[in-house]
């Protein structure tokens, strides 16, 4: 069984470069000197796409920026400033922890993930997004003689690779003209596509900047201490916390509060009780994904690993909290061995830690396709919709925010958030309206769903894919199980429209060749001017 697996998230520094672009009608001309270093990369890893015919009457925008950042920079061409992005319309989160990486390291499905440690140094982070697309539209036909977009991808789809079934639709992110479309309401498989579901259901239903809270509570005259998980699935005990909730912190302060209170030893214990139903996926025990509990550390982690498969703890509560022991031993308060129970109404919080906001973690989980995330956030809409916090409940929770949206949900089904469940099924159609909605410009909120897609050539699970392609050009979510592979995002063709993919292919008997099939039609869409 080929499953999906993790990448490193590093935090990278933001070597910004400005998008030249002569655009008609509403994009003003912007241009910046460009650091020499970033400039050779620029020259450097720039890709040559071969041009499919194109109108003769058809302007073309021009547009030349760093490869790493260009297909950020126009794929979110659509963002107004607002909410947690920059005057210049760049996410905040992603100038902060984008980390487009020049080198590979194991990120795509199936292949061994290499450790934050080991990690390879990061490249500039994206450029600024261009100014606010607006209302703008194009008008492109296709000439007399020349190929339609159906001729052009057609036959990449239809190549056998691909195996016995596939779907495709190709949507205009600024109007929602359905340019390509080949079974695009046929359920297939979507292995971690599904993922853009996941984080747009909980953007929805909790807020971009919605944090997760993990906290102490001292019960009055007993000195229990219950250590409280609030699902914050990025918890983590390693001593460099690269800013993510720690659990070190909060032993820390809360021994400080315990000693200001004249007590220095306690009885521990751990509340696990936002989250209900079984925490074991229905895969069983696997190297991709810890059994789901609302109180974790690094995943469970055993070793010390940031992404990629590697074993689990069998209770990842009970090791975070025997952990949380040991630091408050460090800090000087002596505690009993944990055990599960429950705060109560009248505990006194002592400390907390947050995560950072939920934009943050929809883009790592998208960008590394972490599993451990995407079952935390739906268990955090279920929670947040008054559904039970567990599989069901937010297999369910996620379903109802995507109809609420208006979002084309017949023959949808969800069993997990995360896709590894190979009963879950989406259409062409619900990817690319999915990706249409987080570019709406009335919804920033959801715009962490695009600047989370993977960058070709550079982020996270294509990193290693797209070396004589579209390398920059293509951002896209990556789906693999054994027999299952899919590819959705989001590419700028070459009359400057920012378009919205799905391709889902079912029958697969080569994920190298598949995904080799997938990358050449999003590639052909990056070097097309057709209809």
């Amino acid at each position: 069984m080929v499953v999906p697996e993790l990448r490193p998230w590093r935090a990278a520094r933001p070597h910004v470069v400005r998008i030249t672009n002569a655009v008609r009608p509403r994009l003003a001309r912007a241009a910046a000197p460009v650091r020499p270093r970033v400039a050779r990369l620029t020259r450097a890893v720039k890709p040559q796409l071969a041009r499919v015919p194109r109108t003769a009457t058809a302007r073309t925008w021009q547009y030349t920026a760093l490869a790493a950042g260009a297909g950020l920079a126009l794929a979110a061409g659509v963002v107004t400033a607002a909410g947690p992005w920059g005057a210049t319309g760049q996410r905040t989160a992603e100038r902060d922890r984008a980390a487009a990486l020049q080198e590979p390291g194991g990120a795509d499905h199936g292949r061994a993930s290499g450790t934050s440690s080991r990690a390879p140094r990061p490249a500039p982070s994206a450029a600024t997004v261009l100014a606010d697309l607006g209302r703008t539209t194009t008008t492109v036909k296709t000439a007399p003689g020349e190929k339609p977009l159906t001729d052009v991808l057609g036959p990449l789809l239809d190549a056998p690779e691909l195996g016995g079934s596939h779907t495709a639709a190709v949507v205009d992110v600024t109007t929602g003209e359905r340019l390509y479309g080949t079974g695009g309401d046929t359920a297939l498989t979507p292995a971690s596509t599904t993922k853009i579901a996941t984080a747009v259901a909980a953007l929805s239903a909790l807020g971009a900047d919605h944090r997760l809270t993990t906290r102490t509570a001292l019960e009055p005259d007993t000195r229990e201490l219950v250590l409280v998980g609030g699902g914050d699935p990025t918890l983590t005990a390693h001593p460099k916390d690269e800013g993510w909730a720690s659990l070190r912190t909060l032993a820390t302060d809360t021994a400080k509060a315990l000693k200001a209170r004249g007590i220095r030893q306690v009885t521990l214990s751990y509340d696990t009780t936002l989250y209900t139903g079984p925490g074991l996926h229905s895969i069983g025990v696997n190297d991709n994904l810890a059994p789901v509990s609302a109180l974790t550390a690094d995943e469970g982690r055993t070793d010390d690993s940031s992404s990629g498969p590697v074993t689990r703890v069998p209770d990842p509560a009970a090791d975070a909290a025997r952990k949380f022991a040991g630091f408050l031993q460090d800090a000087g308060i002596k505690s009993t061995s944990p055990g599960p129970s429950k705060a109560t109404g009248r505990a006194l919080t002592l400390a907390s830690v947050s995560s950072p906001p939920l934009s943050a973690l929809v883009e790592r989980m998208l960008t590394n396709s972490d599993n451990d995330i995407a079952e935390a956030l739906l268990r955090q809409t279920a929670a947040a919709t008054g559904r039970p916090a567990s599989f069901d409940g937010g297999a369910q929770a996620v379903a109802d925010q995507l109809k609420r949206l208006g979002l084309p949900v017949s023959g949808a089904v969800f069993h997990d958030g995360s896709g590894l469940d190979r009963e879950d099924r989406l259409t062409a159609d619900l990817l690319t309206a999915l990706l249409v909605k987080a570019g709406s410009p009335s919804r920033p909120d959801l715009r962490p769903v695009l600047t989370g897609l993977p960058v070709a050539g550079f982020t996270g699970t294509l990193s290693t894919r797209y070396a004589d392609g579209a390398a920059g050009m293509v951002r896209a979510k990556t789906g693999t199980l054994t027999g299952v592979n899919a590819l959705a995002g989001t590419v700028v063709d070459q009359e400057g429209r920012l378009l919205a993919f799905a391709f889902l292919a079912s029958g697969t008997t080569s994920p190298e060749e598949a995904q080799s099939a997938l990358d050449r039609a999003a590639t052909t869409l990056a070097g097309c001017g057709c209809g």
